[in-house]
């Protein structure tokens, strides 16, 4: 969860020639499979694709993330570019100590929308309380359990010849060590 204050401005209304004040606002965000549910069925577009977003969808993501109560539109208006920068940097944290090596990623063309992670969830029989982590979190365990369930590598023909030198070599010298 990541908590932010969303300083107090101070505005003209021109039409109304008053000056309109708005109080300091904590939020409290959280970006998780839920979020991402309630924007997706707002915007009717998959979140994660690559294509860039607007002003306007970006912004109301950060509504769809906020889990304070009762908070006034406005609001949303008045986040100052420190909180936007704070906002992204803990949507791409990683938020898990599991890494995964370079080789061979997957490139696939799916689509990965709310629906398609919460498939995932399901036929992995990952419980749905786990739809209100950080979704990188969330991510980051359907792909161990996608490499878990994956069969073994077979390897090259190179890496079994590299790896029979070196099995043979181990044979050799305890051999000549009187082993």
């Amino acid at each position: 969860m990541l908590k932010i204050t969303v300083p107090a401005t101070e505005q003209y209304d021109e039409s109304t020639s008053t000056f309109i004040y708005s109080k300091e606002q904590v939020l409290q965000l959280e970006h998780s499979l839920v979020s991402i549910s309630k924007w997706e069925s707002r915007w009717r577009k998959p979140f994660l694709s690559k294509d860039s977003k607007t002003i306007q969808e970006t912004i109301d993501y950060i509504r769809c993330m906020t889990i304070t109560q009762n908070v006034d539109d406005a609001v949303y208006n008045n986040l100052s570019n420190d909180n936007i920068q704070a906002i992204n940097t803990y949507i791409e944290a990683e938020m898990t100590a599991t890494t995964f090596s370079k080789e061979k990623q997957g490139n696939s063309r799916e689509v990965v929308t709310a629906e398609l992670i919460y498939y995932w969830m399901v036929t992995m029989n990952i419980p749905f309380e786990c739809q209100k982590w950080h979704l990188n979190r969330l991510l980051t365990l359907i792909n161990v359990i996608n490499i878990k369930n994956s069969p073994p590598k077979k390897m090259s023909t190179r890496e079994i010849m590299s790896r029979n030198t070196e099995l043979n070599e181990a044979r050799l010298k305890t051999l000549a060590n009187g082993g």
